[in-house]
Order: C-alpha cells, then sequence, then structure tokens
C-alpha cells in the first residue's frame, strides 16, 4: 500500500505541476477570469491533496495498514479525480453543471482527512 500510494502522489504532483503550467501559460489568454480562477482552484486542491496522498504513503511504510489508512488514501485520490477534473472540464469547457459534482469530491477530502486524524490520533496514544 505504501509503494503504491507513494507513486499515485507523485504522479499526481507531477500532474498538478503540468497543469497549473498549462493553466499559467497556454490558458491564460483564452480563459476569462473566471475560468481561470477555477482552473487555479483546481491545481491547489489536487497539490494540497497530491501531499496527503504522499504523507499516507509514507505513514503506511511504518504502521499497520489499518483500513482507515487505507481509507484516506482511496479518498484523497477520490477527491482529486472528482473535485479537482469536475473544475478542470467546467473552466476548460464552460459545462456547469459539473458544478453540481464538485462538492462530492470535496466530501471525499474532508472524509479522508477525519480518517487521516483518526490515525493520527491513534499513532500517538
Amino acid at each position: 500500500m505504501a509503494k503504491l500510494f507513494i507513486t499515485l502522489a507523485a504522479l499526481g504532483g507531477m500532474l498538478a505541476v503540468t497543469f497549473g503550467a498549462f493553466g499559467a501559460h497556454a490558458l491564460r489568454s483564452r480563459l476569462d477570469d473566471y475560468s481561470i480562477g477555477v482552473f487555479e482552484t483546481a491545481v491547489q486542491y489536487h497539490f494540497y491533496h497530491s501531499l496527503a496522498l504522499l504523507a499516507v504513503g509514507v505513514i503506511a511504510l511504518s504502521q499497520p495498514q489499518t483500513v482507515l489508512l487505507k481509507s484516506a488514501g482511496w479518498l484523497f485520490l477520490i477527491g482529486i479525480i472528482v473535485f479537482s477534473g469536475s473544475l478542470y472540464v467546467l473552466a476548460l469547457t464552460g459545462i456547469k453543471w459539473l458544478g453540481a459534482i464538485t462538492p462530492f469530491g470535496g466530501l471525499a477530502f474532508i472524509a479522508g482527512w477525519a480518517c487521516l486524524a483518526s490515525v493520527g490520533w491513534k499513532l500517538l496514544a
């Protein structure tokens, strides 16, 4: 599990840098301010949660691979795909109904952090 989450985190970080550069250089003149803001929000949360996924992988190197730890990792990955993914597509296409999907990714992030908090509490007990 550690190897998988560390690898996914590294790939997620790589994609976040790529998308961030793409947004800053290729999209700046093509999208309106609202769409640029949406795209930047997607990149920001993509980065944060790639780092959170990395933390899960690093913790898994030395700790029991509990259901809560695995859940945290999968929830962060789902959140990146659903939250950031829907915002990327919304910014690029203008398809407004995608905004209705985004909160589900946010809920996945929140649940992932709750799982990770529980893991941390148990580690330090």
